[in-house]
């Protein structure tokens, strides 16, 4: 495995050479400060012993008055080019000579001041007494321009900082590159170990411990967690082979029972609704009136138990059959579903209102069972309705999901139920107001779940109801198991 050039590498070396910077930084820091009040201090004494100097030779012409002979003194200062200004003073404090011979007005003291030098702003000035046998026959005045001689001493102490920088950082350079493998290589081999079980799925590697460091005891911490994983996968695959020859027995059950229902139970019903209806066609005149309401409602009820037959295998087929995703047109589905209703739609005035639909990836023949069902659901409770309304369009607002409604101004319902909608066999409505078998919303739920969507409502009582359900635009629909239960 190449170890040149990985990300972890280079943020290792960034950081191993920022630390470098940053302690140079520091250390140089404290150096320049040391340097600085060291180079006051260095001045000072210069300054300060050039004056002594100067005050001893200027003795002879202070005492005998020679201001010719002051001005050669003080010429002499031409060596030093960073003194500006330079004078004596006689013993009473008046001006004896000074240097440059020409000077600005300001530019020297009136009078000469305390004994001692101080920096003042960007220069060095101060008074130096010229004592002859103990007794003081003037005093010296000195002026020491410092900024140039900063920015000169600055300038040469970086350039020497820039170059011990350049040196150092090599030496780091070149040490990164050699220790931090020593990190490196152990992180990099595990990233490889785990990308290989990612890939491969083979949870028997292990990676190779490089020491007895934090990096061995974490070495050692990942092959405990991968011994752990492949026992788990070991134990939850021999579970999954349990679990699909329990579900394929069970949907072998499931199967038997649907034959069941759809032909062993459908024959008692047909008979049941067959000898009422020719018992009273056949003894009618002999049954009274009474009797013969028994036995329509024994027909009418055998004819229900047929249809709720017919919604429980409907419901079953639609968890277990496989769907067919492709892209769907809504406009179409609607006007299908509304077709449909053709027969109970025809003797009452109803007002359809479509909006825009937008087209879907789903499976069509689903989708339509979800159009008919919502549809039926607002046609039937707005049979008190005249005229009924019934709108179908999208909600717009959301960017991951195409969110559906049926509307309809019918009779509504309390919303402390509205958790009951979609539930098999859960009616809000009694059977003598609405027909009904109380599954046609759980198909809904079940097909629109299985498209990855969601399904909900919004109602009042007397003021209708809106049934929504949404679509992902992006995702994957959710395949159930062509085993799930029918009533799961």
């Amino acid at each position: 495995m190449p170890l040149r050039n990985t990300p972890i590498q280079r943020k290792l070396m960034l950081i191993i050479l920022a630390t470098s910077v940053v302690v140079m930084l520091l250390m140089r820091g404290a150096f320049f400060t040391y340097e600085y009040f060291t180079f006051r201090q260095a001045t000072l004494r210069q300054l300060s012993t050039l004056g002594e100097i100067i005050a001893a030779n200027s003795t002879a012409a202070l005492a005998f008055a020679n201001q010719d002979d002051a001005k050669e003194i003080l010429s002499a200062l031409k060596a030093e080019r960073h003194i500006v200004a330079a004078a004596l003073y006689d013993r009473k404090g008046g001006l004896f000579a000074q240097y440059p011979d020409r000077l600005a007005s300001g530019t020297i003291p009136a009078v000469p001041g305390a004994e001692g030098y101080r920096f003042s702003n960007a220069s060095l000035a101060g008074f130096q007494p010229v004592v002859q046998k103990g007794s003081q026959l003037g005093t010296l005045y000195l002026r020491l321009e410092t900024g140039i001689i900063m920015r000169e001493w600055i300038w040469g102490s970086v350039q020497i900082a820039l170059a011990v920088m350049a040196v150092i950082l090599c030496v780091a350079y070149l040490l990164s590159r050699s220790l931090q493998k020593q990190i490196s290589a152990p992180i990099l081999r595990l990233a490889e170990t785990a990308r290989a079980i990612s890939e491969r799925h083979d949870y028997s590697v292990r990676a190779v411990r490089p020491g007895d460091d934090e990096l061995g005891r974490l070495t050692d911490a990942f092959n405990q967690m991968l011994g752990e994983i492949q026992t788990l996968n070991q134990e939850l695959e021999q579970r999954v082979v349990e679990r699909t020859a329990q579900l394929a027995a069970a949907n072998k059950e499931l199967e038997a029972f649907s034959y069941s229902v759809s032909h062993d139970l459908r024959a008692p019903l047909r008979h049941i609704d067959g000898f009422a209806g020719l018992l009273v066609k056949s003894d009618g005149a002999v049954v009274s009136e009474r009797g013969r309401g028994f036995l329509t409602h024994i027909a009418d009820s055998a004819k229900q138990m047929g249809v709720l037959i017919d919604d429980l295998l409907a419901f079953s087929k639609m968890g277990r059959s496989e769907m067919k995703i492709g892209p769907v047109d809504l406009h179409q589905l609607v006007a299908e579903a509304i077709q449909s209703m053709q027969m109970e739609t025809q003797q009452r005035a109803i007002q359809w209102r479509t909006g825009d639909l937008p087209p879907v990836q789903g499976d069509r023949a689903m989708l339509r069972q979800v159009f008919v069902n919502l549809i039926a659901n607002a046609v039937k409770y707005t049979r008190p309705r005249d005229p009924a309304v019934i709108e179908i369009g999208c909600q717009n607002g959301s960017t991951d999901e195409v969110a559906v409604f049926v509307r309809d101004n019918g009779v509504g319902f309390d919303m402390n139920y509205a958790g009951n909608l979609f539930g098999v066999f859960q009616r809000l409505h009694r059977a003598e107001e609405f027909e009904g078998t109380g599954i046609g919303l759980a198909n809904v739920r079940r097909i629109v779940s299985r498209h990855g969507g969601r399904t909900w409502a919004e109602s009042q009582p007397g003021a209708g109801a809106t049934f929504y359900f949404s679509l992902p635009k992006s995702r994957k629909p959710k395949h159930e198991n062509a085993q799930t239960h029918p009533l799961g």
